[in-house]
């Protein structure tokens, strides 16, 4: 009969949960791939929307509240954006298609580049460039068509979201301990990791994100004043460009102050310069207080989490890809730190400890005796408080040696040496003085 503790069945055992689980979690993966990124949507409203559950929580239980707060999300959030992403989608058709088909009037800004001392050819240029353009018009057509021809995924992948919504906004503590208790990982790793989580989260979805709309506003606001043409497409714009570090409003406000000057405007030109440098300053100030400072951001993490997470994640991506390369950076850093500790207590742990003395004199401070491996023990380097003591009183430390066997030498200083060695011994060689 095999025993129960046998420890290949354990490890066997052992073995097969973990390929289990690794199997059960990738088929997982493949599930839910098609919608990932309506699931991350409905992660990202979670987490914007997880302070307003727990104090909602409070006055009509849990379930309740959200419910109200899908019901706000999908009011308030989600038919809006919707319905300014389609404004915006229908100025910029709208503009290609003019520049496509000449209806657009360019003699008049070549007449004001002309008075400027510039002679350009917009026509000619247009023709030289024909080909991207024209295939970057049919890439948008395309996408327009795919995105009504979709409705009906679009539709099945936003109640995706709404579920997720819910579910995280009535279970999300619970998920979280969840979590906390399958990963193998210290508790207090735990903690680390999910305090910098919680930082990176804010600092993208929250912080950039409440920057990039301030700054959009306030861009749209100023341009709608200036009535300028497609205001809600270069809101929409200055919101994306106003998420990349170094770009901000000015890849907005500077080619409309161009435009401006073109069509003869100089004095509508001159007031959006001025508002736009204080709409792009104000980054300076906003995103510190609304993001604080946390070291697994930098620049180019920004940028490629961006272009790589809408690549990846799709328009989420915008949010989640800095998320992600953050996330790992910090994994990364912490993994390397361990590492580092579990290497250095390895060293200490195979340096062998010196073996101590047998005897230590408590007036000297020196050690002698004979130590367990059978060899003599030395005093240790430099002095004890003890050997000073010694010292100052003028009286000279006791250095260890062997005694010399042909002269019979004793140890100097060790008045009990000497006074063994004057003492006469009885016949059978013990001390008559004991």
């Amino acid at each position: 009969m095999a025993d129960s503790g046998d420890e290949p069945g354990w490890i066997s055992d052992r073995t097969a949960m973990t390929a289990i689980a690794i199997v059960s979690a990738i088929l997982g993966l493949f599930v839910v791939l098609p919608y990932l990124q309506y699931v991350l949507l409905g992660v990202v409203l979670a987490y914007v929307l997880m302070p307003a559950q727990r104090r909602l929580e409070r006055y009509v239980g849990s379930m309740m509240a959200a419910g109200v707060l899908v019901v706000v999300a999908v009011s308030m959030i989600l038919l809006p954006l919707a319905y300014v992403l389609a404004i915006a989608l229908r100025e910029a058709l709208e503009v290609l298609t003019a520049l496509q088909e000449g209806s657009l009037d360019v003699r008049t800004f070549e007449d004001r580049f002309e008075d400027t001392g510039y002679e350009v050819d917009l026509v000619e240029m247009y023709q030289t460039y024909e080909g991207p353009i024209t295939s970057g018009l049919q890439g948008i057509a395309t996408s327009a068509i795919e995105i009504v021809s979709g409705l009906p995924i679009i539709a099945i992948g936003l109640t995706v979201t709404l579920f997720v919504l819910f579910a995280l906004l009535r279970d999300g503590d619970a998920l979280v301990a969840w979590f906390g208790h399958v990963l193998p990982i210290a508790d207090d790793l735990q903690e680390e990791l999910f305090a910098e989580l919680d930082r990176l989260m804010w600092a993208s979805v929250v912080g950039n994100v409440a920057v990039a709309a301030i700054q959009a506003i306030a861009l749209g606001v100023g341009l709608a004043i200036l009535d300028v043409p497609t205001v809600v497409f270069l809101t929409v714009a200055t919101f994306v460009l106003a998420l990349l570090p170094l770009v901000g409003a000015f890849g907005v406000w500077i080619p409309v102050t161009v435009y401006l000057l073109a069509i003869g405007r100089p004095v509508a030109a001159l007031l959006l310069v001025l508002y736009g440098s204080l709409v792009s300053a104000s980054d300076t100030y906003l995103r510190p207080a609304l993001i604080g400072r946390t070291t697994a951001f930098n620049a180019a993490i920004v940028v490629v989490g961006i272009f790589g997470g809408i690549v990846v994640f799709g328009a989420i991506g915008l949010f989640i890809g800095p998320v992600v390369l953050g996330g790992a950076k910090v994994t990364l850093d912490v993994f390397a730190r361990e590492r580092a500790r579990s290497e250095d207590g390895d060293r200490r742990t195979i340096t062998p400890a010196r073996e101590p003395a047998v005897d230590t004199d408590p007036e000297t401070g020196i050690r002698s005796g004979v130590g367990a491996n059978g060899v003599r023990a030395t005093r240790d380097v430099g002095w004890s408080l003890s050997d000073l003591r010694a010292r100052r009183g003028g009286l000279r430390p006791r250095i260890e040696r062997e005694a010399d066997p042909e002269s019979g030498d004793q140890p100097e200083g060790d008045p009990d040496s000497q006074r063994d060695s004057d003492a006469p011994e009885s016949d059978d060689g013990t001390d008559d003085a004991r």
